[in-house]
């Protein structure tokens, strides 16, 4: 792929993605035999769930497996970086269950997650060539999985993916006024620029280098020159389907493709920002060959919905974390005592960033200034 392509928020497992999710739910290591082993107890009280040391293990064994074969991590590093994380660990344990009980509490919200589970499912089945979620199931058993337990980490994904959606993102979309949309747009144009392309593309593969360069830049002369530019890509271009599109990036219904400018590649970038429409780049090098680029269309007009969901994500981040807080600040949240140690801490510093807090603290400070004063 020569342009970068932003990362789907959307779950999107396959079979085996679905049972490398529940990777996260696979059993703890068998203990030395004759150890006594505590095999569950509580660690927290949320409201009125309970989070379990059951929990605690799934999840830091699915991190504990993700360390080491996806980060080429030793047993031994992944058991130190998951003993220093094990706080931010629970952390996400009792984010998740206030996720799920908010997004229980919310009208219709259960329908509409179970309803993109169901879909999710039936989706994989199709891909694998399955007639039906039966055929599903008896796959997954086959393999040591059980689709009930897919079923619940899917639920649970979608969940904490809906209510943080609805609470916190929808609220920053629509809470953007349209003067700060526009004043957004004026003072970040770059971000908004979008292009179609048509292109050139000339393979390395087997080849001299040196010759295929030459044949490129005596390419993007001879567009500059004034040819047509899908017929010296009809002539030239080592795509598979040059003869259909004529160079044209296109979307699968043959319509030209838009690409915001921000998002390109970097040196596919540098060669197309300044570009005027008609333009043809120099020859550009990527990792097969080399591309010679024309830019057909030129647009950085005002889009409000476009602008909306870019500030939007820029602001997500924070706001989620805060919105986590403000959850936790007003949650009944209760340690175990022997997990006293590594949940307290991180009460105690929401507590201390609570907006009541904060607010003393700045009324304090004003009356501290004042009193200097006099």
């Amino acid at each position: 792929m020569i342009f970068k392509i932003a990362s789907a928020r959307r779950l999107k497992l396959g079979l085996a993605a679905l049972a490398l999710a529940l990777a996260w739910a696979a059993p703890a290591r068998a203990q030395e035999e004759g150890v006594p082993v505590v095999l569950d107890e509580p660690i927290v009280q949320v409201n009125n769930d309970v989070i379990m040391l059951s929990h605690l293990k799934r999840e830091t064994e699915g991190f504990r497996e993700v360390l080491i074969k996806q980060r080429g991590m030793t047993e031994r590093q992944a058991d130190e970086e998951i003993e220093k994380r094990k706080s931010e660990i629970v952390v996400s344990l009792l984010n998740e269950a206030l996720l799920v009980q908010k997004g229980k509490d919310t009208p219709g919200m259960n329908e509409e997650v179970e309803a993109d589970v169901n879909r999710e499912v039936l989706r994989v089945a199709r891909q694998y060539n399955l007639r039906t979620i039966e055929e599903l199931e008896e796959a997954m058993r086959k393999d040591g999985q059980k689709l009930s337990d897919v079923r619940d980490t899917l639920r649970k994904h979608y969940m904490r993916n809906a209510v943080l959606q609805n609470e916190v993102d929808r609220k920053i979309y629509f809470g953007i006024t349209d003067a700060e949309a526009k004043k957004y747009h004026a003072e970040n144009r770059t971000k908004f620029q979008s292009v179609t392309l048509s292109e050139i593309f000339l393979s390395l593969a087997g080849r001299d280098e040196a010759q295929v360069l030459a044949k490129a830049k005596q390419l993007a002369a001879d567009a500059r020159a004034g040819k047509d530019f899908g017929e010296l890509a009809l002539k030239n271009s080592e795509r598979p389907n040059v003869e259909k599109t004529k160079g044209l990036l296109a979307d699968e219904t043959g319509k030209p493709r838009g690409f915001l400018v921000a998002e390109l590649s970097g040196p596919i970038q540098t060669s197309t920002k300044d570009l005027p429409a008609g333009g043809i780049t120099d020859p550009i090098k990527i990792d097969e060959g080399y591309l010679i680029l024309r830019v057909n269309e030129r647009d950085d007009a005002f889009n409000d919905r476009q602008v909306r969901a870019i500030i939007t994500q820029e602001r997500s981040e924070k706001e989620r974390d805060n919105y986590l807080r403000t959850l936790r600040q007003e949650a009944y949240i209760k340690p175990a005592k022997n997990y006293e140690a590594i949940i307290q801490p991180v009460l105690d510093k929401d507590a201390q960033d609570s907006p009541v807090k904060q607010d003393a603290a700045a009324t304090k400070n004003a009356k501290d200034k004042k009193s200097q004063k006099q």
